[in-house]
C-alpha cells in the first residue's frame, strides 16, 4: 500500500466519523429515553433544540418550535393509550405560536397525566407547551417566560402602545398594532384555556394576562419563585436520567465550548471538613 492510498483512507476515515458519531449518539439517546419511559411508566418526548452553525461562513441559526416538530409531537401523543401519563423534556428558546398552541391543546386534551420536564429553559412557545402540564418540574436557577406574541422583530404589546400614542404614525405601524392586538387576544385566550383547567377560572384569566399581555421583556426570565406566585404546578428539582439525557444533545461540531471547569477535590473521609462544627 502506498503513502497515497494511506491518504485517500485517511480522508474516507475522517469523513465517515462525524456519521459514526451521530449514530452512536442517537443510539445512547434511545437507550436512555427507553431507560426513562420504563422507570416513569410513560411516553417521553424530548422538544430539545440547539444552537447550529451554518457550514458556510460558519454564522449561527437558533432552531425553534416548527410545524413539523408539532407533528412528531403529536403524533406522539396518539400513540399514548388514554390514561397513560406523558413526560415531555423542554429546551427550547420557543418558536411558531401554531406549532406550539397545538402540541399545547393536544397536551391538554389528552387523557392522562402530563409532566413538563425543564433542565434549563423552555421560552415562549415552550412555556406554553409546559402550561398543560400537571406538574411542571424544574430546576432552581432554570427558567419559563412570557408568551406574549412578537410580530417579526417587536413585541405585539408594544406596537399597539405606539401606535396609540399622539401624532401621526405611519399606516404600516398601525396596520402592525391591528394585527398586534388580535395576536395579543389569541393567545390571551389560548393560555387562559389552559389554565382553566387545573386552576380557578377567574384566576386563570388573571394568570394569562399578566403572561401574554408583555409585562415583562419577551426574554425576561421566570424562575420557580415567581412560577410559584403565580401558582402554576411548578416542582423544584429534575430527576438525574433527564439531566444526563440533555447531554447527549450536544452543541453541533465546530463549535467550542466557552465554559469549562473542574470540580473541586474533595477532602478526605473524616477529615475536619467533614465534621460540622470542627475546629482547625
Amino acid at each position: 500500500m502506498n503513502f497515497w492510498n494511506l491518504i485517500w483512507i485517511f480522508f474516507l476515515l475522517s469523513s465517515l466519523q462525524p456519521v459514526v458519531q451521530r449514530q452512536m449518539l442517537a443510539v445512547a439517546r434511545r437507550r436512555m429515553l427507553a431507560s426513562i419511559s420504563s422507570k416513569r411508566n410513560a411516553t417521553v418526548i424530548t422538544l430539545i433544540h440547539r444552537q447550529e452553525t451554518m457550514s458556510f461562513l460558519g454564522f449561527p441559526i437558533m432552531r425553534h418550535i416548527d410545524i413539523d416538530d408539532s407533528e412528531s409531537v403529536l403524533r406522539a401523543i396518539r400513540g399514548t393509550e388514554p390514561g397513560g401519563t406523558i413526560e415531555i423534556i423542554l429546551h427550547t428558546p420557543g418558536g411558531l405560536v401554531l406549532a406550539a398552541s397545538q402540541i399545547a391543546r393536544a397536551l391538554s386534551d389528552h387523557d392522562g397525566r402530563i409532566v413538563a420536564v425543564v433542565p434549563h429553559y423552555a421560552m415562549s412557545g415552550g412555556t406554553l407547551i409546559a402550561l398543560a402540564a400537571d406538574e411542571i418540574l424544574i430546576d432552581r436557577h432554570a427558567a419559563l417566560g412570557p408568551v406574549d406574541p412578537q410580530l417579526g422583530q417587536y413585541a405585539a404589546r408594544s406596537l399597539v402602545e405606539v401606535a396609540a400614542m399622539p401624532g401621526q404614525h405611519e399606516d404600516q405601524t398601525l396596520l402592525l398594532a391591528d394585527i398586534g392586538r388580535k395576536a395579543l387576544r389569541q393567545v390571551q385566550l389560548t393560555v387562559e384555556g389552559l389554565l382553566a383547567k387545573r386552576m380557578d377560572p377567574t384566576r386563570a384569566k388573571e394568570v394569562a394576562e399578566i403572561l401574554s399581555s408583555g409585562v415583562w421583556t419577551h426574554d425576561h426570565p421566570l424562575m420557580a419563585p415567581e412560577l410559584e406566585q403565580l401558582g402554576l404546578p411548578v416542582k423544584v428539582g429534575v430527576p438525574a436520567e433527564e439531566r444526563a439525557l440533555l447531554e447527549l444533545y450536544p452543541q453541533p461540531r465546530g463549535r467550542q465550548s466557552s465554559v469549562e471547569y473542574m470540580p473541586s477535590p474533595r477532602a478526605p473521609l473524616g477529615s475536619s471538613r467533614d465534621t460540622p462544627g470542627a475546629r482547625r
